[in-house]
């Protein structure tokens, strides 16, 4: 499969969901189902990476399916208030290199790219 873009995702997503009536959910139910996903998310984290093993009866499930669960949700939420996620992102890493320039300790000879 060959890369996509943010915008392609988001295209993507709305194809899918513009195929159903219902449409996208108001974004008070996206916000809840984000942090639906989120906890998935935590869950698995610790499962792999924590001290909280999965029982035998457990399905099993990644990191990987759990963040493209939340991506998914995420594109739902951005596309619903008609936001481009790709000038979202650039705004937050303006502010990034800009306000928190010197937060953290740069390593020798590493420069931002931009």
């Amino acid at each position: 499969m060959a890369d996509k873009t943010v915008q392609d995702l988001q295209k993507e997503v709305d194809e899918y969901i513009s195929q159903f009536k219902e449409g996208y959910f108001s974004p008070l139910a996206m916000m809840a189902r984000l942090t639906e996903e989120t906890g998935e998310l935590a869950r698995e984290i610790n499962h792999y990476y924590g001290e909280k093993p999965k029982k035998s009866s457990e399905e099993e499930k990644t990191v990987e399916q759990e963040i493209g669960d939340l991506l998914f949700v995420l594109i739902c939420l951005s596309n619903s208030l008609d936001i481009n996620m790709e000038e979202a992102f650039d705004i937050v890493m303006e502010k990034f290199r800009t306000r928190d320039k010197d937060r953290w300790t740069k390593i020798e000879g590493s420069e931002s790219k931009k």
